[in-house]
């Protein structure tokens, strides 16, 4: 299994920054791959989203399922189609980050899980000549940075305006 693991900081507090986390249905605004999100449920657990994802020539609907809620701390997720990977949104309070000016902030990590390899290789539609693993090989170095492109996109929606926010990677494949 790989696994993406960063954080950074929002200047509000955890209950202000999980509806965010929450709300699937905006986060076409905050990655450049990312087409469109259909939602099967209320949002609470057990909700799906169809996540449409186009890059290059490949289109692809990700299957992701709620599977669990503790508000406002975290959300945890998994994909039900084609792939074997998983993820959380943790949120937690860290008031000692807030600049003077600033009440309060939370530490917000985003983690996925996921085995490339168990991408189901008839699921996407491969243009001639080129191979599920060339795919992967290509795929693999950008899906770190476009989880730092929806948390920094996060983070500004957040706190209302884009700042320069400072990304800790813990663990990336």
């Amino acid at each position: 299994m790989d696994r993406i693991l960063l954080s950074t900081v929002a200047y509000r507090s955890p209950e202000e920054v999980f509806p965010y986390v929450c709300s699937f249905k905006e986060y076409p605004r905050y990655t450049n791959h990312l087409e469109e999100v259909r939602v099967h449920g209320d949002g609470g657990v057990g909700s799906v989203y169809d996540l449409r994802l186009g890059w290059w020539k490949l289109t692809y609907t990700a299957r992701s399922k709620v599977v669990d809620i503790t508000e406002p701390e975290s959300l945890e997720w998994r994909l039900v189609n084609d792939i074997d990977a998983r993820g959380t949104w943790r949120v937690e309070a860290e008031p000692e980050s807030a600049p003077p000016d600033v009440e309060t902030a939370s530490r917000i990590y985003f983690e996925a899980m996921y085995d490339p390899h168990s991408a189901n290789k008839d699921a996407i539609s491969l243009p001639r000549f080129v191979s599920l693993d060339w795919v992967i090989k290509k795929v693999r170095p950008r899906l770190l940075n476009e989880a730092q492109t929806v948390v920094e996109r996060l983070v500004a929606d957040i706190e209302g305006s884009h700042r320069d926010v400072e990304l800790t990677i813990h663990e990336v494949p």
